[in-house]
């Protein structure tokens, strides 16, 4: 008789237990079930209005709610019952599609001037990867429109043969796409996730011939959408709900060409200090007033101060078509942040902070800041040297009313994740009505503090339940070679400083349906500025721990009750499966 050699290989990892449903599942069904072993469309009702929070429903959506459950549970058997089983109530709950943590309709004022409300924005929404070297597109712009995200930036430049116009990052090696081509594509993806405006930043170092070719470009492409204010100046913001389906350009106006001809000598000596970062801040040097390329027309031609009197008619005119179309005013008046912070109770301007510089303003000028955004536009947007095309921290900007936290769309990363998560609010409409308490003022002229220490508003309640889904997203080896993973949960608040704190679950170790049923409270000074963040990881002994999903919803949107949560990957695009159960309670 031969020898037989034996081998026993163990395999864990493919094994998928479905977990139970949580013992708040099982109590909420008895307790509505009556302590039977069905639930009715009337004893639904009553668990979604009492629970869910769900006040506005009625006997026939729970009925409509309790049909497309058993049709989807049980496709081919006709079950004479219409009522739910626990398992069938476990799967509603479980049901990212059935029953989301958030609505996803629009459910704020629209009816507000622009200056009330934080509006997706992008930072040089043409660049396809870094800010040095990558390639400019209209790629990014469309994919950005998809996202909802609301305020696009053009780099305007001369083309090399200075006939047409160029959009790049200037100063660096990035290659041009046509102007022609982004305004079309926006044209075409402006309103496609979104019916409210969307506004064009331009970033303008042309010649006054091609800022008349620009009005002519921007009038040809959009004609009836373009909106052209009445007046050379706008006194009041018009709301997102009279622009709907309108584009809105805001750039600096373009000086009269003599005044800007006198100035020559004096933009000289700043000329070699001068980037993007200082060109729009009122922190760095005075920006020139003039393009790189009209200084180095004046250079060859130093002796000549100013125009002939018709060219210089000829280019004013030309630049007034151009300035026509402009409705929101950028640029900043020259004599530091106290003059650029002035309220022109006339005009209603757009002014341009780099993240430094909004932090710097904020240490002595935040209350100033506040009320400088109650009618007026505040642009922040990353350092120059972000090269990577990561980004900051949005919350400084939201807290000090500023509608524009320009953000890279292609840097993604936990700062990204938080713009993603403020966005989901209003419906992903891209525009969210900021608190009443950034819009008031006080008896005595006072406007919000955000250095001031507030009590406690409102405290959350979050129960972390149980995951699932991972193994229908993920390679079984994805995670661990030779087992089940071991996931963990991070939860927390991202507000004001006050309220930022980060918890997390115990690690559930070789299981793909992880129960955790953990609970955190967190007291919230300002709940109407703060996020919940969430992340699962895989615990990995010997690396750094794998990334397993997030997402971030707005607080203030929050549901009450048992709900699910589907998380993203690390772009902020949802996975089929992947989910959390929670429960979300306001005391």
């Amino acid at each position: 008789m031969g020898n037989y050699r034996v081998c026993v290989c163990f395999s864990r990892k493919f094994k998928v237990t479905e977990a139970e449903p949580p013992t708040d599942v099982k109590e909420a069904f008895k307790k509505y079930g009556d302590g039977g072993n069905q639930m009715s469309a009337e004893q639904l009702l009553k668990f979604l209005i009492e629970v869910q929070g769900e006040t506005q429903l009625t006997v026939a959506d729970a009925d409509a709610v309790v049909r497309q459950i058993l049709q989807k549970r049980h496709p081919i058997t006709k079950l004479a019952r219409q009522a739910l089983a626990l398992d069938d109530f476990h799967h509603y709950l479980f049901s990212a599609d059935f029953n989301p943590p958030i609505n996803f309709k629009v459910n704020h004022d629209m009816n507000a001037p622009l200056s009330h409300y934080f509006i997706f924005t992008g930072h040089n929404s043409y660049l396809t990867g870094n800010q040095l070297t990558s390639d400019c597109s209209d790629v990014p712009i469309i994919k950005a429109l998809k996202k909802g995200v609301r305020v696009i930036e053009l780099d305007i430049w001369p083309n090399s043969d200075k006939d047409d116009v160029h959009v790049l990052h200037g100063r660096t090696v990035t290659t041009p796409v046509e102007l022609i081509r982004c305004l079309k594509s926006i044209k075409e993806h402006a309103f496609s996730a979104s019916p409210y405006p969307v506004v064009i930043t331009l970033e303008d170092h042309l010649t006054p011939d091609l800022q008349a070719k620009v009005a002519q470009m921007l009038t040809e492409t959009f004609g009836e959408m373009l909106f052209v204010p009445e007046s050379d100046s706008l006194k009041e913001c018009p709301s997102p709900e009279e622009l709907k389906h309108r584009i809105i350009i805001s750039t600096k106006p373009p000086k009269e060409y003599l005044e800007a001809s006198a100035s020559v000598c004096k933009d000289r000596r700043n000329s070699s200090q001068r980037s993007k970062d200082s060109e729009d801040d009122v922190w760095g040097s005075e920006p020139s007033s003039l393009t790189a390329d009209q200084e180095e027309n004046e250079k060859s031609d130093s002796d000549k101060s100013y125009e002939d009197d018709d060219d210089a008619t000829h280019r004013g005119h030309v630049a007034s078509a151009y300035k026509r179309l402009i409705a929101i005013h950028a640029g900043k008046p020259k004599g530091g942040l106290k003059e650029a912070l002035k309220i022109d109770p006339d005009k209603v301007r757009r002014l341009s902070l780099s993240e430094q510089a909004l932090e710097k303003a904020a240490e002595s000028h935040g209350t100033e800041i506040v009320r400088f955004t109650q009618r007026n536009i505040l642009r922040v947007y990353p350092k120059g040297t972000r090269f990577n095309s990561s980004n900051y921290k949005p919350l400084i900007g939201w807290m000090h009313g500023a509608q524009m936290v320009a953000f890279n769309m292609q840097g993604y990363g936990r700062a990204l994740w938080l713009m993603h998560g403020m966005f989901k609010a209003n419906g992903g409409c891209g525009y969210v009505k900021k608190p009443d308490f950034l819009l008031s003022v006080g008896p005595n002229n006072e406007v919000f503090d955000p250095k001031a220490k507030l009590p406690v508003k409102k405290t959350l309640k979050v129960k972390v339940y149980m995951g699932d889904g991972w193994h229908l997203d993920f390679k079984q080896t994805h995670f661990d070679l030779y087992s089940p993973p071991d996931f963990y949960t991070r939860v927390g608040i991202a507000g004001v400083p006050a309220d930022e704190i980060m918890k997390k679950t115990k690690t559930k170790e070789d299981i793909w349906t992880p129960v955790w049923d953990e609970e955190f409270t967190f007291p919230l000074t300002v709940p109407e500025l703060a996020l919940l963040r969430i992340e699962v990881h895989e615990y990995d002994m010997s690396e750094k721990d794998d990334f397993a999903g997030q997402t971030c919803i707005p607080v203030s949107e929050l549901k009450p009750g048992i709900h699910t949560v589907p998380l993203c990957n690390r772009k902020g695009e949802k996975y089929n499966s992947a989910r959390l159960l929670m429960r979300f309670e306001f005391v």
